[in-house]
């Protein structure tokens, strides 16, 4: 059958479809009868955020944050994430509403939730004011530092009604940073490269969860005192840095061969030392309990560095 809507109408059609799944929400959650006391929580940047619903309705917008619901035993209350989140494996049948850069607000509403927990360097700052705007709430994620990781774990654990889970997983995450501080306390230092992309080149800055990965394990990032928490970088910068190891991962999915392609330049440290390694990035790229085991391959590769200096 012809289309038979004018431009204008199409164009009121996205519009009209959210304000239709917003009376969704505020039917559903007028049916769910009175709200327990609220529990509330600060998010990471500094706002109030609070939950009443007792079994809230939680959309992801991240696959770290996917993650760590699962972590505080909150993965059941997920009715919606994006693309990429695929750990644990129960966290592949949660439906999509788009990928963590490109938000399908329309479904987030559909989905009726009562917490929407946002990645605020990931997601697209306009899509996150929207559906704020649109009367959800709104949880801030932004990970910097292992404590952050630790405290988001508390606090989605209270605002998902799983308190308990949330700080015993806290609290062994401490206990897990604490005991790999205080194996690696006092190794000597290994210059090297962190590699997250290949074109352009991309990697961290000290302020990065991964830079605080790295000096716990004894390293030192070339490009650590940049101004950009990502920043883009060329090939001779690195060959000039001349780093003792170079480090590479992924974006989402493994990519064992941009290690490789620096064998390219045999004359550097890095490739006559044999110092070329390769993490998984879903080990030491997602702000969640399982960095530590990223961080511990870390520690591993520039280990295997300092012993492969000459006498």
């Amino acid at each position: 059958m012809p289309d038979t809507a004018t431009p204008a109408r199409r164009r009121r059609l996205p519009g009209l479809l959210a304000g239709l799944a917003l009376l969704l929400w505020a039917a559903t959650g007028a049916a769910q009868g009175p709200a327990a006391e609220p529990r509330c929580v600060r998010d990471d940047l500094e706002r109030e955020i609070c939950v009443q619903a007792a079994e809230p309705r939680i959309i992801s917008l991240a696959p770290h944050i996917t993650e760590q619901l699962f972590a505080v035993g909150a993965g059941a209350l997920i009715v919606g994430t994006v693309n990429f989140s695929d750990y644990p494996p129960e966290a592949e049948a949660i439906p999509r509403v788009g990928g963590y850069n490109r938000i399908d607000v329309e479904r987030v509403l559909a989905k009726a939730p009562d917490l929407v927990v946002a990645w605020r360097s990931g997601n697209p700052r306009a899509h996150v004011e929207r559906l704020e705007a649109l009367g959800l709430t709104v949880y801030v994620s932004e990970p910097r530092r292992f404590e952050d990781v630790a405290r988001a774990l508390e606090r989605l654990g209270r605002l998902a009604g799983r308190e308990q889970a949330g700080a015993e997983a806290a609290d062994g995450f401490r206990d897990e940073v604490a005991a790999l501080r205080r194996q690696y306390a006092d190794r000597d230092r290994v210059s090297l490269y962190y590699q997250i992309w290949d074109q352009p080149l991309m990697t961290v800055n000290d302020e990065h969860l991964i830079g605080e990965a790295i000096a716990l394990c004894g390293g030192w990032n070339v490009f650590g005192d940049s101004d950009r928490l990502t920043p883009k970088v060329d090939r001779e910068s690195v060959l000039g840095a001349d780093p003792e190891a170079i480090l590479a991962s992924g974006m989402g999915e493994e990519r064992e061969d941009w290690v490789d392609e620096w064998r390219a330049w045999p004359a550097s440290t890095a490739v006559q030392r044999d110092n070329l390694f390769f993490i998984p990035p879903s080990l030491l790229q997602r702000h969640t309990p399982r960095i530590l085991e990223g961080t511990r391959l870390l520690c591993e590769a520039l280990e295997t560095a300092r012993g492969r200096r000459p006498e």
